[in-house]
């Protein structure tokens, strides 16, 4: 891998229409002597909605006397609603004014609904009248609100006033997930990404409903967390990243602040301290975490090294309790993920006590655990969210023992992976993953013997030994993270990829007017 890596050129896609490839209804029939009123194309919305209908008639049109009226009872409601205006003021010129009655008739108006079947579930309606987004709680109408925003031309989308005009074609949406975990991971630790960078991350997979930011703050390249009770991890231990460039840390300020970013968005952060294995950063930090007592150099190389926490020292468990008791403070969240993967230093019955003593540190602080597929060869509680990656048999023994699983299977979620032999930046190791390849496979018939109780859901990893820059990050996600989505989002009844490449297409101009970079895979037709 070249540590400077070279400029590339990252090719953004010109600006392409709306498809009518998704659920198309049927044109209505016309009396004798009269012409047919014509029926619109159904949006190319992604994730699918679990059901659409166009209802026909004059389209709502964003005007300079639209409003977003705000009639849910949650403070996340107004908060929402603030954000939805926020994008279109920018596109639109207009000053969208947030209230709470009244409004304009062409008001956008988000409102309490008991009748959604889950807690993220929405109706969306739009008429010439208005639009009216519903939902029970408020990550419903988020979602319903980066439905709402696919509906609108990409030109909504831009950061500065564009010339409209800005219509919707009246229709009816019911919808919710299929899926509780719809995830994506972020390895921040063989390369940093600025908090800056990660909150644009997260602006990525709000888009798309995805819900969960699992961040993979530690490994052997570098600690990227600031831990005030062992505060070299950070200054030392994240001094450096692959190739030996600077590296960096979040102060847990800025940590905090990506979690409240996260979570306007509906998104929960999951962080993962990796152990026992790829801790060289923390063992160079600190000589006591390791068994004879010498700190090891900083690494900077892109391939693992085989190492491991002390497991007889009790030094090992106090520094685990101190920095997991950190990390709970500044995570709302239930999941504290310990990694446990490729333990390939630690014997058997060691790796088996020390995740169980792991285990119970994670309980002690009021979280449940998460891990790779190898923490399932441990004693495990049953509810623990365990992360398949290769090995089926690893995987059902997690599942045997009552865990949730979450499907990453490396042939098909790994982003790091290139599209193809031409892709300038990844790995190879697990096959090329283009964009269908990434979209034709289904959670719950991957691994077989499993059934659709024991999946809560399915989550894209991008590891970043070969991805140096932002601009990277954004090219190996975009085009394959929508798939991602709509596979943890959508029935898979009505998943179809020569539909999903069309529709897919669309949204190729609204990427480009958020300036996010992505690949232009040639298995898709962007017109």
């Amino acid at each position: 891998m070249q540590h400077s890596p070279r400029r590339r050129s990252i090719l953004i896609a010109g600006a392409v229409g709306l498809a009518g490839a998704a659920h198309l209804t049927s044109p209505a029939v016309a009396a004798p002597g009269r012409t047919a009123p014509v029926t619109p194309p159904a949006p190319a919305l992604i994730p699918k909605p679990r059901s659409l209908k166009m209802t026909g008639g004059r389209p709502f049109e964003i005007t300079a006397g639209t409003a977003v009226v705000v009639r849910h009872p949650a403070p996340e409601a107004r908060r929402t609603a603030e954000y939805l205006a926020g994008r279109l003021r920018r596109a639109t010129g207009h000053a969208i004014p947030v209230v709470t009655s009244g409004g304009s008739p062409q008001a956008i108006t988000l409102a309490v609904d008991d009748e959604t079947p889950t807690a993220e579930g929405y109706r969306l309606d739009v008429t010439h009248g208005g639009v009216h987004l519903r939902a029970a709680e408020p990550a419903g109408l988020f979602y319903a609100t980066q439905t709402l925003r696919q509906l609108l031309p990409a030109a909504a989308e831009s950061g500065t006033p564009q010339g409209g005009p800005w219509t919707i074609s009246p229709l009816h949406i019911e919808d919710a997930p299929r899926f509780p975990w719809r995830g994506s991971m972020l390895d921040v630790a063989r390369h940093f990404f600025t908090a800056e960078e990660v909150k644009s991350y997260i602006d990525i997979l709000a888009l798309y409903k995805i819900n969960r930011l699992h961040l993979h703050l530690t490994d052997s390249q570098g600690w990227r967390l600031e831990i005030r009770s062992w505060p070299r991890l950070a200054t030392y231990g994240g001094s450096t990243q692959v190739g030996g460039g600077p590296g960096g840390y979040f102060t847990q300020r800025e940590y905090a602040e990506i979690v409240r970013h996260a979570a306007e968005r509906h998104i929960m952060v999951i962080p993962e301290i990796d152990m026992p294995a790829h801790v060289l950063a923390a063992q160079a930090s600190y000589a006591e975490l390791t068994c004879d007592g010498v700190a090891p150099p900083l690494y900077t190389g892109e391939k693992g090294v085989p190492n491991s926490m002390c497991i007889d020292k009790d030094i090992t468990y106090r520094f685990i309790d101190d920095v997991l008791g950190e990390l709970a403070d500044l995570t709302p969240g239930p999941y504290l993920h310990i990694g446990g993967d490729e333990a390939l230093a630690t014997a058997p019955e060691d790796y088996r006590r020390f995740i169980s003593r792991a285990q119970q540190t994670v309980h002690g602080l009021g979280k449940r655990m998460a891990g790779w597929e190898e923490v399932g060869l441990a004693d495990i509680a049953p509810g623990t969210v365990v992360q398949f990656w290769a090995d089926a048999a690893k995987a059902r023994a997690a599942l045997a023992q009552g865990a949730k699983l979450v499907l990453s299977p490396s042939k098909k979620a790994y982003f790091d992976m290139k599209y193809d032999a031409g892709t300038p930046i990844g790995h190879d190791w697990a096959g090329y993953t283009d964009v269908q390849d990434g979209y034709t496979w289904d959670p719950v018939t991957y691994i077989r013997g499993v059934t659709e109780s024991q999946v809560y859901g399915a989550e894209a990893a991008l590891w970043t030994e070969r991805v140096a820059t932002f601009e990277e990050v954004q090219y190996m996600t975009l085009p394959r993270l929508p798939g991602v989505a709509e596979i943890g989002w959508s029935p898979a009844d009505g998943r179809e990829w020569e539909e999903y490449r069309v529709r897919l297409a669309t949204h190729a101009p609204r990427w480009s007017e958020l300036g996010w970079r992505y690949h232009r895979s040639v298995e898709v037709p962007w017109g």
